[in-house]
């Protein structure tokens, strides 16, 4: 037969009766089908029995889910006379992991027959005894219950006794032997008697013992108790000698014949003599041997009294020896099933372990309530009978905040003092790709000095990700993108294990003065998960450019056949590296020019006179102001000529073509810059005694720098008219 209960969730309540001394392999019932389970699916869900301290009585078949004997079953072995007798057994099912609770009711058969203590039992019974004295006979047990059990007592047919039988409740029935007729030991000394008990089964069993009857003379008063039963209640952990009780009874002879002596009668298994020690004498019951209520409960002693009499006359004192509890049994954990590895994602409400909590104790001290810490994200969620635990999550779990877990399971009794004990499940949180590579800065900023060599790591930079494994590991790549019109990716390469950047060529601050990429950081997770970082590089300026003279412009370095001009230079390098100064090299102290060494402005500093040369070489440096300093220098000749119309049309013409006609590589890379002034020649008269001078250079005013932007072309006509003041006419 098989009720099934559903107690919530996924937990379900099967209860099976069974008859004992069942055959091995007759089959209880069908656990998959009263579950409702595809037996189909039985292989791969590992359904399992766990029977905890029990013998392995059950065994399940793993392809149709049927629930058969597996050994002998005795119920009276297992239970005693308990009734009901039930197995607790649990049904494990993995995929989803689950567990269901099964109840096998053990129902008695009438196999065992009533017993007597010995086969012959002998009575003596003074021939003076009265019609209708009672002498209570020795009892027949049978361990089965109910209807299988002892039922009643049959005496054998005589004319000197019958028998009736007291029923004692839960103590059984008691046969009585009751005289009819008076004895007369002088016809009769011994009357030979056979009392059958019988118990209610079908077939009926029943046991037989043979009853001698002994007449004797003088000693005709029996003892008495002067209680029909003794009760007492002791703690199982009494100690040793601990009194339980006297029992007193009395005889009325005199002499020996009153004098009464105490022994015990229960020789059944358990028996009293091994854990009571009966003082003959005095009948104080004491503690001999160690109680354990656990295995029993009630002691049912039966103490003879008998008298010293030459023919002893004796009669059976009833004592109920009660064993109380103490909390005496610590807590049983029985885990049956644990997941020692959870995913950090796993959802809310996973079953990590499933235990079984167990006391042998009774009543509050065999009342359990688990606990574990509760700043775990775990929780244990207890089945409706208290007997089963789950231990589930209760929140989601981060394996990078911790990793694993050691959680202890406490079962505490509810005796007094309260006893507990532990069990520590371990748990591995495996990890899954739920973090995204994470640079350590952001943006990153690199200063990169120019000329680098090609191929060397010119700037590095990382990523971490606080996963483990596949999911940690992290790659790197550019971002090929053009930022801002800058297409300098195309000359970069990246490690993609290290982060480390290379440039595929030398930056030239002078060409990029700072560019601007993005960096991609991607796990190996499935799916992979990735950042992206701005990188700002700015180059840094060497002073690896000379100054550059861009007026006067030579064919071979030196300016020739300028005066009263400004020098110009260029210089690519910034900053200090190009800040440059002019300053003239070789000149005597009584040179007639000047140089500003800021404006590179070519100055007249006296009127010429016959007694000066007629030309005049000025070697002019510019230098610019780096750490270690650049320079160039330009050499400028100056001439002195006299304004005769020949001669004068001819250094004209030859001048104007020298300076007008000469071009390099520099001027034509700086004279594009919006500080070149593209002025041509010009030329300046002034009178000196009878002489007129004339100095030709480019265009520009005496004291003043050269107007940028000029583009006027000016041709030098000679003035013969004569003034008394030195005058400087520009034409």
């Amino acid at each position: 037969m098989c009720l099934l209960f559903n107690s919530g969730g996924n937990a379900a309540q099967i209860n099976y009766s069974l008859q004992e001394e069942s055959k091995t392999g007759v089959t209880v019932g069908n656990i998959a089908k009263d579950l409702g389970i595809d037996p189909t699916s039985l292989e791969n869900r590992n359904l399992r029995i766990v029977a905890g301290t029990k013998q392995e009585l059950f065994r399940v078949n793993h392809e149709d889910g049927a629930l058969f004997v597996n050994q002998r079953i005795d119920r009276e072995e297992l239970c005693a006379k308990t009734n009901p007798c039930l197995i607790h057994l649990k049904a494990v099912i993995e995929n989803p992991l689950e567990m269901h609770q099964i109840s096998v009711d053990i129902i008695d058969v009438n196999d065992n027959p009533p017993i007597f203590l010995d086969e012959n039992y002998k009575l003596e019974i003074l021939e003076s005894a009265m019609t209708g004295a009672r002498f209570q006979l020795e009892t027949a047990h049978d361990p089965d219950i109910g209807s299988n059990d002892l039922q009643a007592y049959k005496l054998s047919q005589n004319h000197y006794f019958r028998l009736e039988t007291e029923d004692m409740g839960d103590e059984g029935k008691i046969p009585v032997l009751i005289l009819q007729k008076p004895l007369d030991r002088e016809k009769s000394a011994r009357h030979k008697l056979i009392l059958t008990a019988t118990d209610g089964g079908k077939p009926q069993k029943s046991a037989i013992v043979n009853i001698t009857i002994v007449v004797s003379d003088v000693n005709d008063n029996t003892p008495i108790c002067d209680k029909q039963k003794y009760t007492v209640k002791v703690k199982e952990n009494a100690p040793e000698g601990t009194f339980l009780l006297r029992v007193n009874a009395s005889d009325s002879d005199d002499g020996i014949n009153g004098e009464i002596e105490y022994s015990l009668r229960n020789k059944f298994r358990n028996g009293a003599s091994e854990v009571f020690d009966l003082d003959s004498l005095t009948g104080e019951l004491k503690i001999k041997g160690g109680l354990n209520y656990e295995e029993r409960q009630v002691y049912e002693l039966k103490i003879v009294a008998a008298d010293k009499g030459a023919v002893s006359l004796s009669t059976l004192c009833n004592v109920l020896v009660n064993v109380e509890d103490v909390n005496d049994n610590r807590p049983e954990i029985d885990v049956t099933s644990v997941s020692s590895h959870i995913p950090e994602d796993a959802p809310p409400g996973t079953v990590v372990a499933l235990m079984g909590v167990t006391d042998l104790d009774s009543g509050m001290n065999g009342k359990i309530v688990c606990a574990m810490p509760k700043n775990i994200p775990f929780d244990l969620k207890p089945s409706p009978d208290g007997n089963f635990y789950s231990l589930v999550t209760k929140e989601h779990i981060d394996k990078e905040s911790k990793s694993s877990y050691d959680i202890t399971i406490t079962a505490k009794d509810l005796g007094t003092p309260s006893l507990s004990s532990t069990r520590s499940i371990h748990v591995e949180v495996t990890d899954v790709n739920d973090n995204s590579p994470t640079f350590t800065q952001s943006p990153y900023t690199f200063y990169v000095v120019e000329n680098n060599k090609p191929g060397i790591a010119v700037l590095s930079l990382s990523a971490a990700d606080i996963d483990e494994g596949e999911n940690a590991r992290v790659s790197y790549s550019i971002d090929r993108q053009i930022i801002k019109g800058s297409d300098m990716t195309s000359f970069l390469n990246i490690n993609s294990e290290t982060g480390a950047i290379y440039a595929l060529k030398s930056f030239d601050f002078e060409t990029t003065k700072k560019f601007q990429f993005h960096v991609l950081a991607t796990d190996s997770g499935s799916p992979s998960l990735s950042s992206n970082v701005t990188v700002n590089v700015f180059i840094l300026d060497q002073n690896d450019n000379v100054p550059v003279i861009l007026y006067p412009v030579s064919a071979n370095g030196s300016a020739e056949g300028h005066l009263v001009t400004k020098v110009r230079a260029y210089d690519a390098d910034i900053g200090y590296n190009g800040w440059l100064l002019f300053s003239l090299q070789e000149v005597s102290d009584h040179s007639p020019f000047s140089l500003d060494r800021y404006t590179g402005q070519i100055r007249t500093l006296r009127s010429f006179t016959e007694t000066d040369e007629a030309q005049h070489k000025l070697l002019i440096l510019v230098k610019d102001n780096g750490n270690v300093s650049l320079s160039a220098t330009a050499t400028v000749i100056v001439k002195v000529v006299e304004p005769k119309e020949v001669l004068f049309v001819i250094s004209i013409i030859v001048l104007i073509v020298m300076q007008c006609s000469k071009s390099t590589d520099y001027s034509s890379k700086y004279l594009q810059e919006t500080n070149y002034d593209g002025t041509l020649c010009h030329s300046i008269q002034y009178r000196s005694g009878d002489k007129r001078y004339m100095l030709v250079g480019p265009r520009m005013s005496i004291g003043s720098t050269i107007a940028p932007g000029s583009n006027r072309n000016t041709l030098v006509i000679p003035d013969r008219r004569r003034r008394d003041s030195g005058e400087v006419r520009y034409i």
